[in-house]
């Protein structure tokens, strides 16, 4: 685990810590390709530099949220807005967090993508790409 995320791991509380670590885990098996980092203060993982999945620190608990999740057409992700393609779920326990779930979402992260690389380029345009 980079240095920058586990240190982000360690400043959560014991519950949330854990939640963060299976995340983690899960999140890199399933998308072995994908380029992870500490952006905007919380993990996010990007393929070809477009940002896919990230988790961070809420008051309703972890936040995992999938930027193009709006497409998923899953239940259990909750759309936020109506500017942009994301949608997310909150857990404050491991025992919330559905592998298979987990694993679908972000198999459809790979397959459902818009552009937001470049979406200050394109003044808050947002293109599909996948």
């Amino acid at each position: 685990m980079h240095t920058d995320i586990q240190a982000y791991h360690n400043r959560q509380l014991p519950e949330e810590k854990a939640v963060c670590d299976v995340l983690y885990r899960v999140i890199c098996q399933e998308l072995p390709e994908a380029l992870h980092k500490i952006w905007h203060a919380h993990p996010v993982w990007f393929l070809e530099d477009n940002p896919i999945v990230g988790y961070s620190k809420q008051k309703q608990g972890i936040r995992l949220m999938f930027w193009s999740g709006a497409d998923f057409e899953e239940d259990a992700l909750h759309i936020r807005g109506g500017k942009f393609k994301d949608a997310s779920i909150f857990y404050q326990s491991v025992t919330e967090i559905s592998p298979a779930d987990l694993k679908r979402w972000l198999e459809k992260s790979e397959n459902l993508q818009w552009d937001y690389k470049n979406i200050v380029k394109r003044k808050g345009q947002l293109l599909r790409l996948k």
